[in-house]
């Protein structure tokens, strides 16, 4: 097995599945393997490319692979899926890899570091934790409305444990809410923590720093932006192909010659896609009430309707984003106005 050859992995927790294609005669290797056996495999072969769909696991093993000397690509799930024939086997998807990265058009993903991944974790514990929070307190509000109570949207803890306490909810159940009132101020705290150690690294992290400067972009969204794009940016041959892969552009349909834009296609992280439309939403509505929209989102504003103008920023957001960077630049609002 020489440099020539492509070996695909469809990688799981304890099994494993190998398909490859001696490049020079042409035969065909398929092995199902415990996670020592392909750890094995993988030291004892000459460097080779390979390839894993990018899922669960798969940026750990590229990072091992590429330290075994070995050439290391991603390739994201929806580029696999036509390729599997009949039953979906571990091997199956094993082989589709295998077929997908060799079609020329195929888009790669690129591997994340341990620093990357850490901070994409953080996120990932807060949204949780929000989440947890939220349900807790809608069922706390919805046992409340049993007994007749009825909680505004915001509420802080002190009503409600002074409505628990005045006897309006029988006391089997009252020492039970306050539990829940306590474990939703917990989650709160928690939730801040994780909110503060996030900005405590944007303060280090200079890309992220850069991003804050963008309008619509805050403390979140520019750490998992800066996680995405600090070794990812070269990924994407330009700001619109991120914004698509984003999610935040028109799902395309068309025959006879006519395409037609559509709703967005919402591919990608659906959390990062929040956080930029919200992070649009909110400088709409600062500058309306400041009474100065930019001329672009004037115009924007009035031929189409409020939400379509909140996507069109957040995906102008993510070009800007990407654009910062891929060219390591920082932010100059009205640039190409001072191009021009």
């Amino acid at each position: 097995m020489d440099k020539g050859t492509t070996i695909a992995v469809d990688l799981g927790k304890r099994a494993f599945s190998v398909y490859w294609v001696d490049a020079q005669t042409g035969e065909i290797g398929a092995k199902a393997m415990t996670r020592a056996k392909l750890e094995e495999f993988m030291r004892t072969r000459e460097p080779s490319r390979v390839v894993l769909e990018a899922g669960g696991s798969a940026h750990y093993w590229g990072r091992w692979l590429v330290g075994q000397g070995h050439e290391v690509w991603l390739i994201a799930p929806q580029h696999v899926r036509p390729f599997v024939r009949t039953n979906k086997t571990d091997g199956g998807d094993a082989r589709a890899i295998w077929e997908a990265a060799n079609r020329p058009e195929v888009k790669w993903v690129a591997i994340k570091s341990e620093a990357s991944q850490a901070v994409l974790g953080l996120h990932r514990v807060r949204r949780q934790l929000m989440d947890m929070r939220r349900m807790q307190s809608n069922q706390l509000k919805a046992l409340l409305y049993e007994f007749g109570i009825v909680a505004p949207a915001k509420v802080s803890a002190a009503k409600l444990d002074e409505w628990v306490a005045v006897g309006r909810v029988p006391e089997l159940l009252a020492s039970s809410l306050r539990e829940q009132i306590e474990r939703i101020g917990r989650l709160k705290g928690e939730e801040l923590e994780l909110t503060r150690r996030i900005e405590r690294h944007n303060a280090s992290d200079a890309l992220a720093m850069r991003l804050m400067q963008a309008p619509g972009i805050g403390t979140l969204t520019a750490s998992a932006l800066s996680a995405e794009l600090g070794e990812g940016a070269g990924s994407y041959a330009n700001g619109r192909q991120y914004a698509a892969c984003k999610g935040i552009a028109p799902r395309l349909s068309g025959t006879g010659g006519k395409t037609r834009p559509g709703a967005i296609s919402k591919r990608g992280d659906p959390y990062v896609r929040t956080l930029l439309i919200h992070g649009a939403r909110s400088v709409i509505n600062h500058q309306r009430r400041a009474k100065r929209l930019s001329p672009w989102l004037k115009a924007l504003l009035e031929r189409r309707p409020m939400n379509v103008a909140v996507v069109a920023l957040a995906n102008k957001m993510a070009r800007t984003a990407w654009a910062l960077a891929a060219h390591g630049r920082s932010y100059q609002e009205n640039y190409g106005a001072q191009a021009a």
